[in-house]
């Protein structure tokens, strides 16, 4: 098994992207993910969400990422620790990875359409947010939709908190 780089990735994403015809696309329901493939070196999906989604603070259990986005705009930021939070804004065209040791959130617009491939494949998502003023993560399957993080989000957010927005 030979795990491809985030960049290796993000190109992968960006090829299956060009395969996928918008208009034919599932429009029920909040939003769609379904597995494009899965072989011995990773996985693929499509995610279509008809609603916002915020994916909240989470990890991939090792795997590196790398999305392209087919339709829409998508966020992403890193876990900041003292540090202004960068949000990283996406568009139609777009292609980002994230390494396999990194701790991430994506916001996606209604609308917005995405392929993420992932190397080596999923095998759990640890999910981030703070209880009692603690940091803490929970694991979960690798295809249940990680869940909002209220309360770190919160934090991040305070006051004091500043933000740097770019686009890419």
């Amino acid at each position: 098994m030979a795990a491809f780089s985030p960049e290796e990735c993000a190109a992968l994403a960006k090829r299956a992207a060009a395969l996928v015809d918008v208009a034919a696309l599932p429009r029920i329901g909040p939003g769609e993910s379904v597995v494009l493939w899965q072989d011995d070196d990773s996985i693929a999906w499509l995610n279509v969400a008809l609603d916002r989604r915020d994916t909240g603070f989470h990890d991939h259990d090792g795997s590196a990422v790398g999305v392209h986005v087919i339709a829409g705009t998508v966020t992403n930021e890193g876990l900041p620790v003292g540090e202004t939070r960068r949000v990283h804004e996406y568009a139609a065209g777009d292609s980002f990875s994230v390494p396999g040791t990194g701790i991430h959130r994506m916001d996606h617009e209604a609308g917005a359409v995405t392929v993420h491939v992932y190397s080596p494949p999923l095998r759990a998502i640890g999910y981030y947010e703070l209880a009692d003023g603690l940091l803490q993560r929970t694991v979960g399957p690798p295809d249940d939709p990680s869940p909002a993080t209220p309360c770190l989000l919160a934090a991040l957010t305070g006051a004091d908190a500043l933000v740097v927005m770019d686009g890419g």
